[in-house]
């Protein structure tokens, strides 16, 4: 797979996600309190910790990801740039206080795999595999 393909992909994967974060039959009530923004927080599928803000982020991953899938150079950077940023986001999810980010979204639980693995694929298509 190309990094341009990656960033169509992964686009797609992040807007579908996105979208669903809103979608109040996919997300089942969380344990525990709300965060600071409450809005439309829950674990989608019942396995993801979100909110409204942390379904804006991957609806903004998306966008940028299909924009950048429109040229090789683009994309390369998307992949760069979303590993960086997946990563950040893994190690703030495991530091306790900045795992919500203040109660802004939710990097916790189920986040962290999901989060490691979006950026090791990230790493690997904007450093190892680009073409």
């Amino acid at each position: 797979m190309s990094t341009r393909r990656f960033a169509m992909v992964l686009g797609l994967v992040f807007l579908l996600i996105g979208i669903a974060g809103f979608v109040p039959a996919l997300v089942w009530p969380a344990q525990g309190g709300a965060l600071a923004m409450g809005s439309a927080h829950g674990l989608l599928f019942g396995i993801f910790p979100v909110d409204a803000a942390l379904n804006g982020l991957h609806s903004l991953f998306a966008l940028w990801g299909l924009a950048a899938s429109g040229g090789a150079g683009r994309a390369m950077l998307y992949a760069r740039g979303i590993a960086i940023l997946c990563a950040v986001l893994t190690l703030m999810g495991m530091i306790p206080g900045l795992d919500d980010l203040g109660g802004l979204m939710p990097l916790y639980g189920n986040n962290l795999w999901l989060h490691a693995g979006i950026a090791a694929t990230a790493a690997y298509f904007a450093w190892v595999h680009h073409s």
